[in-house]
């Protein structure tokens, strides 16, 4: 995506982190839901290219474990140090993070999501309803 495309997005924009394609799929519905213009990403890695490129996201909702060689807390540790403006999600059905481990940018939710634990999750980040804007 180049820098005018990304500029004509609908704001909010958040970037969905999965390997998974229906997980992706679903957990990018759920987040549409919510009042957000959502991108993609297969894996941290991708998802750390891309924000090297495009940093002016509002949201991120990624999963833990991925292929790469970054996994989903690496990318939240990363993004919290590099733009601390971006709010996470990290999402895992196996890993939890020890307590400390994700900064205080990020909720950690336990897979499998639903649209509940997506808006509680933004409720605790400040960003639900019209404060997602």
């Amino acid at each position: 995506m180049n820098d005018d495309e990304f500029a004509k997005l609908p704001i909010p924009v958040a970037l969905v982190v999965d390997d998974e394609p229906l997980i992706r799929l679903d957990t990018t519905d759920m987040v549409a839901d919510e009042g957000y213009h959502v991108l993609e990403a297969r894996t941290a890695d991708e998802a750390f290219a891309f924000l090297k490129q495009h940093s002016s996201l509002k949201l991120i909702v990624t999963d833990v474990q991925m292929p790469g060689d970054m996994d989903g807390v690496q990318l939240a540790i990363a993004v919290a140090r590099q733009w601390p403006h971006i709010s996470l999600i990290v999402a895992s059905g196996n890993v939890t993070p020890p307590e400390g481990l994700l900064p205080p940018s990020a909720e950690f939710i336990a897979k499998p999501i639903s649209p509940q634990l997506i808006r509680d999750a933004l409720d605790k980040l400040g960003l639900t309803g019209s404060d997602a804007d």
